[in-house]
C-alpha cells in the first residue's frame, strides 16, 4: 500500500490554472496511468457486485498492459480481497494501492480532473466540489478524494470553488469543452453562479477557450444529464454523438435537439466539427427502470479503447464506429450489463492520470 508520509498538499496560487500555462489533454493523449476507485457498495449493485469485480478485473487486466492502474480501497481488508480478485483474473501488469475511502465506484465524478503544462508538461490537479449529483446519494468520503490523490502525487492542486463532475464535461485538449444545461445549469448545482460565470470558471482551471452546450441527458440518468453518456471528442475536430433512430423512444428527441445542436456548432477557426453518429443499445430496464445504457461511455486508454457492451446487435456496429474514429487502438468491448445496474459504465468508473 502507497503511503502519504512524504506528500504535501500545495495551496493553489492566485493566478488561475489556464493563466501559468495549464490545460487539460484530450484522453486519448498519453496516461501515466488510470485511477480507480474500487466497486463496493452494495446499494449499487445489491446483487451483481461479484460480477462488477470480475469485470473491473477484467478492464485492470486489459489497461495494465499498457499503464499503470491506481486503486482507491478502503482499508488493508478491503486491499487484500481486491488483490485476490486481480489474481483470479491473471492480472500481471502495474497496480498501485492507495487507502483512500469512498461511498461508491465512480471515481471519474469525485476524483481530481488533472491538467498538464503546455510547455514544461509538469502534472497539476483540478480539484472540485462532489456533492452526489444534487445530493442523492451519501458522499463524504467520496468529497475527500480529489484532495487525497493530488496530495499522493505530490502535485500542485487547484481548488474549483464549484460543483462539478468529470463526466459532465469533455474537452479535445485544443481549446474545446462539451457539456450540457441540464448538469451544469442544474439548481442542484450551483446556483449562485450564471451560464456565463460557469464558462469562465471552466475556462480559467481547464484551459480551454470555448465552451459547447448540449441539452438534456439520457432518460434514467441520474447524473442529471452527464454529457458522457451522449458525446465525445475523438479528435480535435471530431465529436461522435449517440443518436436513436426509433422516433418512439423517449431518448429520440433529446438525441435529435443534440446532434443539431453540434451540426451548427463550430471551431474556433469557423470550421465544423465533423458529427459522427454512434448507436444506441437497444432499450434496458432494470427492475422495471429504464438505465442510461449507451456507448459514448467508452474510455479512451493507451493504445485502448474500452467500449461498453450489452449483449445486442448494436454492440458490432457501436464497435465498428470506433474502430473507425481510432485506427491506431484496439477497440475491446466489455460487457456492462451489471455494471449499468449502478446507472454508469466505462468512463464513469475510471479517470486518467496525464503523462507528465
Amino acid at each position: 500500500m502507497e503511503t502519504l508520509a512524504d506528500v504535501f498538499w500545495t495551496t493553489p496560487p492566485n493566478a488561475s490554472p489556464a493563466a501559468q500555462g495549464f490545460y487539460m489533454p484530450a484522453e486519448w493523449a498519453p496516461h501515466q496511468a488510470t485511477w480507480l476507485s474500487w466497486p463496493h457498495n452494495r446499494d449499487t449493485w445489491p446483487e451483481e457486485l461479484a460480477c462488477v469485480e470480475r469485470t473491473m478485473a477484467q478492464v485492470v487486466r486489459l489497461l495494465s498492459q499498457h499503464e499503470a492502474v491506481y486503486i482507491n480501497v478502503n482499508d488493508a481488508a478491503h486491499e487484500q480481497h481486491v488483490r485476490q480478485v486481480l489474481d483470479a483474473a491473471g492480472v500481471s501488469g502495474t497496480v498501485r494501492f492507495f487507502h483512500i475511502p469512498t461511498d461508491d465506484a465512480w471515481i471519474r465524478d469525485h476524483g481530481a480532473i488533472f491538467v498538464t503544462h503546455t510547455q514544461t508538461r509538469s502534472l497539476a490537479a483540478t480539484v472540485w466540489g462532489f456533492n452526489s449529483w444534487g445530493g442523492k446519494y451519501p458522499w463524504a468520503r467520496d468529497a475527500q478524494v480529489a484532495r487525497r490523490m493530488a496530495q499522493i502525487l505530490g502535485v500542485p492542486a487547484f481548488d474549483g470553488e464549484m460543483i462539478l463532475e468529470g463526466g459532465s464535461i469533455d474537452t479535445n485538449g485544443a481549446g474545446l469543452l462539451l457539456t450540457t444545461e441540464q448538469c451544469l445549469l442544474h439548481s442542484n448545482r450551483n446556483p449562485q453562479y450564471s451560464r456565463e460565470a460557469i464558462e469562465a470558471r471552466l475556462k480559467a482551471f481547464l484551459g480551454v477557450a470555448q465552451v459547447l452546450w448540449l441539452g438534456q441527458g439520457l432518460v434514467g440518468d441520474d447524473t442529471d444529464g452527464h454529457v458522457d453518456d451522449l458525446a465525445r471528442f475523438v479528435a480535435e475536430d471530431a465529436v461522435v454523438i449517440a443518436v436513436e433512430t426509433d422516433p418512439r423512444d423517449p431518448n429520440y428527441d433529446i438525441l435529435q435537439e443534440n446532434l443539431e445542436r453540434l451540426k451548427a456548432a463550430r471551431l474556433p477557426d469557423g470550421r465544423p466539427l465533423q458529427v459522427i453518429p454512434l448507436p444506441m443499445p437497444e432499450p434496458l430496464e432494470i427492475a422495471g427502470e429504464r438505465v442510461p445504457a449507451t456507448y459514448a461511455n467508452f474510455y479512451i486508454a493507451n493504445q485502448l479503447v474500452l467500449m461498453p457492451a450489452y449483449g445486442c446487435r448494436q454492440d458490432a456496429l457501436a464497435e465498428a464506429v470506433l474502430a473507425r474514429c481510432f485506427p491506431g487502438r484496439t477497440v475491446i468491448p466489455i460487457d456492462c450489463r451489471a455494471i449499468i445496474r449502478g446507472l454508469g459504465a466505462l468512463h464513469c468508473l475510471t479517470q486518467q492520470v496525464p503523462a507528465s
